[in-house]
């Protein structure tokens, strides 16, 4: 079971001004959510617009910055599709980068997950197999090369908001991902915005890894607004505590 922090996702400083969007951001952003208990990092690359990318320099830079601020801990980045929509392109993208994350997310309800997962495989990068609710994202992964091949999986609970439905939706996602067979891969379970908390409280109970960060949630489990990633890490910390 491990606490991953990410750190920013693909929101834009609109949304939350102090959003880490710049290298160095992201980096301190990485060593206050480690220092606060988090021990496994996703952070989502910036170009100078402050739009997620998978450039190879600006991949390089992060992942350089952030290893250097919490050396050690497992470094992943995204290779969503809202970044780059062609698969083919992407996984060029990740057959050339110079500097390698430990681990990068693929959502398997993306055109193309194979592709990007085949690259990411290439370049001995762990995969997280990212799986959202509503979609048929467990069929698509269930029929691939991947199943038993990746780092973890990532249980996505993301358009459902509302509290009760994202409780409802994870349930639902864990017994799809039960019925892939194969046990033992590890499962990370996450929520977003208003259904974060009551997701993470399920995964809590239920023995799973857990996520939260700014990408995820931007409020406290009590309405008030997160000043950032850390304060985010040590509320879940303090669920994570108090088993529930």
């Amino acid at each position: 079971m491990i606490l991953q922090t990410c750190v920013n996702g693909p929101r834009s400083k609109r949304e939350f001004p102090s959003l880490p969007v710049s290298p160095a951001e992201i980096a301190e952003a990485a060593r206050g959510a480690v220092a606060a208990g988090a021990v496994d990092l996703h952070v989502h690359p910036k170009d100078a617009a402050g739009a997620d990318t998978l450039a190879p320099a600006v991949v390089a830079e992060v992942v350089e910055r952030v290893r250097a601020a919490v050396p050690g801990v497992p470094v992943g980045v995204t290779t969503g599709a809202w970044a780059v929509p062609d698969p083919r392109r992407r996984a060029e993208l990740v057959r050339s980068w110079t500097v390698l994350p430990d681990h990068a997310s693929v959502n398997w309800h993306e055109d193309g997950a194979d592709l990007v997962a085949a690259a990411l495989t290439e370049r001995g990068v762990g995969i997280e197999a990212g799986l959202f609710s509503g979609t048929d994202a467990v069929a698509r992964f269930a029929a691939s090369p991947f199943p038993g091949k990746v780092l973890r999986i990532l249980a996505e609970v993301m358009a459902e908001t509302d509290a009760a439905a994202a409780e409802d939706a994870a349930r639902a996602l864990l017994a799809d991902i039960g019925a892939l067979g194969g046990g033992g891969i590890p499962v990370l379970l996450h929520g977003q915005d208003g259904g974060a908390w009551p997701v993470l409280r399920l995964a809590v109970r239920e023995g799973l890894s857990v996520r939260v960060g700014l990408e995820d949630v931007l409020r406290l489990p009590d309405g008030s607004w997160a000043a950032g990633n850390a304060d985010l890490v040590r509320a879940a910390r303090e669920l994570g505590a108090a088993g529930r």
